[in-house]
């Protein structure tokens, strides 16, 4: 193990909003590593009010590099350019991490070695989902394929390769600084809008192949469709604000809105209904042979998992991308 002397300094943020079942823990968890890498443990709440503040505050009493910072935005966005704004000085790293995941022992102490071993000015990882419930299991199932999220590099396990995007996790501060932190007009997809500023302004992102998280999804179907329907929004946001051409495995979710409208109009003739009845079968399709390669029976919820996302996906950006002028004009 490098020795703490050697190590740049890092600050380590956690957003925040009512997570009292896992922000304790995951404070733990992280303390050795803040010890190890001298790092300050910053919980940034959005005004939690489950608890989770008077949590923070008990092992904020225990250990000084604790600090509890009062998020007043309610965003993940501005909660990291609040924490970096307040805290940052002196720190050369700035490592994200989010409240609702799992983490290795070692997660942070490998970021740090690999920013050093690749010289990147950001350092992404594979985000693996895994659930306990019925309806979360199918969703992880769902999220981990390449049919819930399009293929997407780290939504799967890298060996280590330069990225345009992926979930974020180390950045160095002084980068973050140069192209302005986080939108915070994005309450969802700010980090893949941040990236394209980077990669822009000419920093270098790696995909680390050493470590990785773990996603806890949405436990309901409600709960996943608003989620998408948010990151559809995000979507739309960052194409209209830098002119962007979707890629692929973006646009074919786009489709679905105008295959269930075009559905509605099946009482005119019946081939109306066909585009909305192959997408159904992919889906569905998907979830039983999920189940049976698996032999899981909650996996057959996969497919259905899978329509919700591409539902709520592709709603949120359309209803971005064709709303009022002034809910469409971006900083």
């Amino acid at each position: 193990m490098t020795q703490t002397g050697m190590l740049p300094s890092s600050l380590i943020v956690i957003p925040c909003l009512n997570e009292a079942a896992h922000i304790g823990a995951l404070v733990h968890e992280l303390r050795p590593a803040a010890e190890r890498l001298g790092a300050r443990i910053v919980v940034a709440d959005g005004g939690s009010t489950d608890g989770t503040r008077a949590i923070v505050e008990e092992i904020a009493v225990e250990d000084p590099r604790i600090i509890l910072l009062d998020n007043e935005k309610r965003l993940q966005s501005a909660a990291i350019n609040l924490a970096v704004a307040s805290y940052g000085a002196g720190a050369e790293y700035l490592i994200r991490i989010d409240a609702h995941g799992g983490y290795p022992p070692d997660y942070c102490d490998r970021l740090i070695e690999e920013a050093l071993a690749t010289g990147a000015d950001s350092v992404v990882v594979s985000m693996l989902t895994s659930g306990s419930g019925m309806v979360q299991k199918a969703v992880a199932a769902a999220q981990n394929s390449k049919l819930g999220t399009g293929g997407s590099k780290h939504r799967h396990v890298s060996a280590g390769e330069w990225v345009d995007h992926g979930h974020h996790a180390l950045m160095r501060i002084s980068a973050f600084k140069a192209v302005g932190g986080y939108d915070e007009t994005f309450s969802h997809n700010e980090d893949a809008e941040l990236d394209y500023r980077l990669r822009r302004s000419g920093y270098r992102i790696w995909m680390t192949g050493k470590t990785q998280m773990t996603y806890y999804p949405r436990s309901s179907l409600a709960g996943l469709y608003f989620q998408y329907l948010g990151y559809g929004r995000g979507r739309a946001k960052n194409v209209l604000k830098h002119r962007m051409i979707p890629k692929v495995r973006q646009m074919v979710p786009l489709l679905v809105v105008p295959i269930v409208v075009l559905a509605a109009f099946s009482f005119v003739h019946w081939l109306a209904i066909v585009p909305l009845l192959i997408w159904a079968s992919v889906c569905l399709g998907y979830g039983v042979w999920t189940a049976i390669s698996q032999r899981n029976p909650d996996s057959a919820l996969a497919g259905i998992s899978a329509m919700v996302m591409h539902f709520g996906w592709s709603v949120g950006f359309w209803l971005q991308l064709l709303g009022p002028r002034s809910q469409r004009r971006v900083a």
